[in-house]
């Protein structure tokens, strides 16, 4: 069984930042999903769960009511390793577009009060939110965001060769 892409991506090199994961075609309208990585996977901790979980409530409800953008998201969700989320979008933007839609994403958390959705009646699991953790995590990344808008690091995947051992193995040069 062939691995999906995402799962082809050495994760050992990414750094936090916006990449695009995979774009699609759906119909005649192109769809392109964003790897948001908020922490650096396998050398950070993961993001706290009950932290994530917020984020995801507060980044979403900002996305789908930015009148510049809302009409243009699909989805805002967590990833599974908790280092990151997927955004998916109408179109194909280049991650630097992006970039400024999410760090006022980000920066919104700061000003939050409260989680929107977090009621028995609107969320799965209302009792499992950490706003405080969330705050913390969105300044650090929308702080980072800010430091580095003009590393191209944080907009590529980072570039790996396949190099050939005499035996015919593969491996990644670091």
């Amino acid at each position: 069984m062939d691995l999906i892409p995402s799962f082809t991506v050495d994760h050992t090199r990414i750094v936090p930042g916006i990449f695009t994961s995979r774009i699609d075609t759906l119909g005649s309208e192109m769809v392109t999903t964003y790897d948001i990585r908020v922490t650096k996977p396998n050398s950070e901790p993961a993001v706290d769960v009950a932290a994530m979980h917020t984020l995801e409530h507060i980044i979403a409800t900002y996305l789908r009511n930015d009148p510049d953008w809302k009409d243009e998201i699909i989805y805002w969700g967590p990833m599974g390793c908790l280092t990151g989320f997927y955004l998916i979008m109408k179109g194909n933007r280049a991650p630097k577009e992006i970039l400024d839609l999410l760090l006022g994403a980000f920066q919104s958390v700061e000003a939050s009060e409260d989680v929107p959705g977090a009621s028995p009646v609107n969320c799965g699991n209302y009792l499992m939110h950490n706003l405080p953790m969330a705050k913390w995590y969105a300044r650090r990344f929308a702080d980072y965001l800010a430091k580095n808008r003009d590393n191209q690091n944080i907009f590529e995947y980072p570039k790996s060769e396949r190099l050939m051992t005499d035996d015919g193995r593969q491996f990644f040069d670091s």
